[in-house]
C-alpha cells in the first residue's frame, strides 16, 4: 500500500471541541497527518451519547485524554499541553474558555508562538455572543431556510448540518492560514470564528446578500428531484440549456408538450416553472428508476438515483477512487484529496470507545512521573479509560 500525504506530519493540535463542528474541523487537520489530543471532561464528549457514528468520524486520528478543567489542579496538565501544541482549538460559549484556565491569555503566556482558534456559535463580539443555538439556529438568521431546495412545495431544512460542516472547515482553512504566518514571522494569533457567518458566507456565496424576494429565485425547474414510477427517486440536474435540450430530446416520445415554446428557453421555464415542474413528474412516472437511468444513458443527461450512504459509499465510482478506508472494521472516508496521483489524507487510527483511553500515555509523554501520574489520577483531575 502506498505511502499516504501527510503534509502536516509534526503538526501539534491541542482540540478542547465537541459536538461536531470543532471535532470535524481537526479531524481534516488529522487525515491529513497533524498529531492531536483531544481533552475531554470526565464526563465525556456529549457527542457519545448521540447517534454513535458521529462522536466515531469526527474524533478519528487522535489520542484522548479526560481532564477536569473545573479542578484547579488541572493547570499543571494544562501548561505543559500548551507548551507541546501549535495549535489550540475551543468550542465554548465566549469567555468559559478563560474561565476554565485555556483562553488565549492564558495559552499564549505559556507558549507565544501558539495558534489560538474559538469557533462559536456567534463570535466572540456583538449582542448575540452569548447566545445559545445550533445548526438549525444559524441557518435560520442567516437567510440559508428562505431558500427551497425544490421548485414546488416550502423550503425545509437539510439532512446536513450545513452551519456545522461549513464552520468547521473554516476553522480548518484559518488554522492553516496562522500557521503559514507563523512560519514567517514567529507569531501566533487568536483566532475568532462563527457558526452563523459561516452560514451567512456561504448564503451569500450562493445567493448574495440583497435577494429579498421569491425564496425559489435561486430554483430551476428542471433542476430537482422527481418520483420515478416504482416510487423511487431520481435527481435531475439541468441548468444548462444542452443538457435541457439532450433531456427533452430523450423524453420527447413521452410528452410532446415539453416541446412547446414557451418552455423553449431558461426565462420562459421559470415563468412558467409550476407547469413545467408538473409535466417533468408527469414523464417520471411512466418507467421505473432503474428504467430511466438505462434510458438516458448515452444522451448526457444529468441524472442520478437518490441513494442510501452505505449505497453512496459502495457505489463504482467511489472504489475506483479509493474513497473508504476500512481499520479495525470500521468504514471510514478520510479527507477526499488526490495528490501527486494518488489518494492522499489517511485514516491512521480509529476513536478509541474510552473515556480517556489516552490519558496515561499523553501524561507520559508530558514528563510526567509516576508518581505525579498517579496523584492526577487519585485526585480526580485526570480520568483513565
Amino acid at each position: 500500500m502506498h505511502q499516504p500525504w501527510q503534509p502536516l506530519a509534526g503538526i501539534r493540535i491541542l482540540d478542547f471541541s465537541v459536538l461536531l463542528p470543532g471535532p470535524f474541523a481537526t479531524a481534516i487537520l488529522g487525515d491529513l497527518g497533524a498529531d492531536i489530543i483531544k481533552v475531554e471532561p470526565p464526563a465525556g464528549d456529549f457527542a457519545r451519547r448521540m447517534p454513535e457514528a458521529l462522536f466515531r468520524v469526527a474524533n478519528r486520528n487522535k489520542r484522548n485524554i479526560a481532564l477536569d478543567l473545573k479542578n484547579a489542579d488541572s493547570a499543571a496538565v494544562v501548561a505543559r499541553l500548551a507548551k507541546w501544541a501549535d495549535v489550540a482549538f475551543e468550542t465554548f460559549r465566549p469567555g468559559v474558555a478563560g474561565r476554565l484556565g485555556i483562553g488565549y491569555t492564558q495559552l499564549s503566556a505559556l507558549n507565544p508562538r501558539i495558534v489560538y482558534c474559538a469557533l462559536t456559535g456567534y463570535g466572540q463580539s456583538g449582542p448575540w455572543r452569548d447566545a445559545p443555538g445550533h445548526d438549525l439556529n444559524y441557518l435560520a438568521a442567516a437567510g440559508a431556510l428562505m431558500f427551497s431546495g425544490h421548485w414546488l412545495g416550502k423550503p425545509q431544512r437539510s439532512g446536513l448540518p450545513v452551519a456545522d460542516i461549513a464552520g468547521g472547515a473554516f476553522a480548518a482553512i484559518a488554522m492553516l492560514s496562522a500557521l503559514l504566518e507563523r512560519d514567517r514571522t514567529g507569531r501566533g494569533a487568536e483566532l475568532d470564528l462563527s457558526l452563523f457567518e459561516a452560514a451567512l458566507f456561504a448564503t451569500a456565496a450562493r445567493h448574495g446578500l440583497d435577494l429579498e424576494r421569491d425564496g425559489r429565485a435561486h430554483m430551476y425547474p428542471t433542476n430537482d428531484v422527481f418520483d420515478t414510477q416504482d416510487g423511487q427517486r431520481i435527481a435531475l440536474g439541468i441548468v444548462e440549456p444542452h443538457f435541457w435540450e439532450n433531456f427533452r430530446e430523450a423524453v420527447k416520445e413521452y410528452d410532446h408538450r415539453l416541446g412547446d415554446p414557451k418552455f423553449a428557453d431558461e426565462p420562459l421555464r421559470r415563468a412558467n416553472g409550476d407547469e413545467l415542474s408538473r409535466l417533468i413528474a408527469g414523464v417520471f412516472q411512466q418507467k421505473t428508476l432503474e428504467q430511466w437511468l438505462a434510458h438516458f444513458a448515452g444522451h448526457d443527461v444529468p441524472v442520478q438515483p437518490l441513494v442510501t450512504a452505505l449505497a453512496g459509499s459502495q457505489c463504482a465510482q467511489a472504489v475506483a477512487r479509493e474513497a473508504v478506508t476500512e481499520i479495525d472494521g470500521e468504514r471510514l472516508m478520510a479527507f477526499p484529496v488526490f495528490a501527486n496521483g494518488r489518494r492522499g489524507a489517511a485514516v491512521r487510527s480509529v476513536t478509541r470507545t474510552a473515556i480517556g483511553g489516552d490519558s496515561a500515555a499523553i501524561l507520559g509523554e508530558l514528563g510526567f512521573s509516576a508518581s505525579e501520574t498517579a496523584a492526577l489520577r487519585d485526585s480526580g483531575v485526570v480520568k483513565f479509560g
